[in-house]
């Protein structure tokens, strides 16, 4: 019993601890050592194509709210 006294502050001064820290990449660092593996576009400027042909067929019924009659002309 009595080890879980000693153990019990010292476990929680070290979960707490940990909050404390600051970020060893500063946020704007951040995108240079982003995988591009992990994106989910692998290809940009065919994610951007295909979301444009998205909105151009879901257009007519409204999926996205965005403007057009279905046609790709907005």
């Amino acid at each position: 019993m009595n080890v879980l006294r000693l153990l019990a502050p010292a476990a929680a001064v070290m979960l707490l601890a940990g909050c404390g820290l600051k970020p060893w990449v500063a946020p704007y660092e951040r995108n240079l050592l982003a995988e591009p593996v992990m994106s989910f576009d692998r290809d940009p400027v065919a994610g951007t194509y295909m979301h444009h042909v998205y909105q151009a067929r879901e257009g007519a019924r409204g999926a996205e709210g965005g403007g057009g009659g279905g046609c790709g002309c907005n």
